[in-house]
């Protein structure tokens, strides 16, 4: 069945589901959490988006394998598996953080399109919601077509920032410096933080499972094994796309900012001027077109991930029309209000931080559970990593609360 299709070709049929979900990574919050951490500490906090992509491979990797393995998502499983009251508490919290992540999406969208075409923010967030549905209308068509629709969006992203880097250069040295675990004082823990809520996104945590569940009718344990082959290998290309192009917009931040303060680059409007002066216009094109690739992607896709996590925690599906009209309403304030962009997304990276631990640990209990993961239940060895995984990012966390109420 997984090989009729000839090596290459069946390869190439068999990935798709981690580019999805690594448009998430990649989403305008990591913009402006990587930016602010590249101009205000240079190459500090390049360890936190290795360390946190690295978490992600493994996430995502625990999700694709609940699907493959169970034949369905995440939050159907929680549903059967955890009391009502856990199950309904959880799409709660599911529900804020789609909100959050709307915020990102919305609001760099819409930053993308007035940096390139000089549209007010307020008709760019709605012109945003309109392009969504069209790449989510393609989905309706097949999963392929949407796949590639994101993947190609991701690919616009990873040629900006390409040539982003390729433009301003980099001082390696430093980058490997940037590798060794430390903070630069308590502002720089609520960019970690940011920076980690950035990467490991709960919502396609969910969603990855839905995607690679029914994906490919197997007919036993060994034709899943596999399936779950290329499900690690579509994790590890997609994410590391996706962490290159993270450790990218660090690095360029660094190198073009740092050395001038990191307040040329507080707001995105500020980066995409600086680079534009001190990079020159190609640098600051290949940005903005990066930044509404970016938006418009991963609004696409958290409308997606909000509907899987609907149904599935309590069998409701409603609209998309009157989901991306509930979701996207935190974001049409911010922009009607004037808010300022930069620090609206890094606080909803924050918050989606918060949200980590409530998608991870349903998870690690899930896999490590015999009767409904069968022959593919997570060793102890694993299940202690998404522990740890887990309690690495709450203990982030605490400590961010604690910082900013004693500081």
């Amino acid at each position: 069945m997984l090989r009729a299709q000839g090596r290459v070709r069946g390869v190439v049929c068999l990935v798709g589901p981690a580019f999805v979900a690594a448009v998430a990574y990649i989403d305008p919050g990591n913009f402006a959490t990587n930016f602010a951490a590249g101009a205000r500490y240079g190459y500090a906090l390049v360890w936190v988006v290795v360390i946190a992509n690295l978490m992600a491979m493994l996430v995502q990797y625990q999700s694709a394998k609940v699907g493959v393995a169970t034949g369905r998502d995440l939050p159907e499983l929680c549903r059967d598996t955890f009391p009502r009251a856990v199950s309904v508490g959880l799409w709660l919290q599911a529900e804020v953080v789609a909100m959050a992540t709307d915020i990102a999406e919305f609001v760099g969208a819409a930053v993308g399109l007035y940096l390139l075409f000089g549209v007010p923010l307020l008709p760019a967030g709605l012109i945003t919601a309109v392009v969504a549905f069209v790449i989510l209308g393609l989905e309706q068509r097949g999963h392929r077509r949407f796949e590639l629709a994101i993947a190609a969006l991701l690919g616009l992203v990873l040629l900006g920032f390409a040539y982003d880097l390729a433009t301003v250069g980099a001082a390696p040295g430093e980058a490997i410096g940037g590798l060794v675990p430390h903070f630069v004082g308590s502002d720089s823990v609520v960019l970690a933080a940011g920076i980690v809520g950035a990467t490991v996104m709960p919502h396609v945590v969910y969603l990855h499972s839905a995607l690679t569940k029914g994906r490919v009718a197997c007919r036993d344990d060994g034709e899943r094994r596999q399936l779950l082959r290329f499900q690690r290998l579509d994790v590890v290309v997609a994410l590391g796309l996706a962490g290159m192009i993270n450790i990218c917009m660090i690095v360029v931040a660094a190198s073009v900012f740092h050395r001038v303060g990191g307040d040329a680059a507080d707001s995105i409007e500020a980066a995409h001027a600086g680079l534009a002066r001190l990079a020159g216009g190609g640098a600051a094109l290949a940005f903005a077109i990066a930044l509404l690739a970016s938006g418009l992607s991963s609004s696409s896709v958290g409308t997606y991930a909000g509907q899987v996590v609907m149904q599935g925690f309590i069998r409701r599906r409603i609209p998309l029309v009157l989901r991306r009209s509930v979701t996207m309403l935190p974001a049409v304030t911010v922009l009607a209000l004037g808010l300022p962009t930069t620090d609206t997304l890094v606080v909803s990276q924050v918050l989606l931080s918060f949200g980590i631990p409530f998608a991870l640990i349903p998870l690690t209990l899930i896999t490590r559970r015999r009767d409904v993961m069968g022959v593919f239940v997570n060793r102890r060895s694993t299940t202690a990593l998404m522990a740890a995984v887990a309690g690495t990012i709450s203990l982030l966390n605490v400590y961010l609360l604690w910082t900013t109420f004693t500081g």
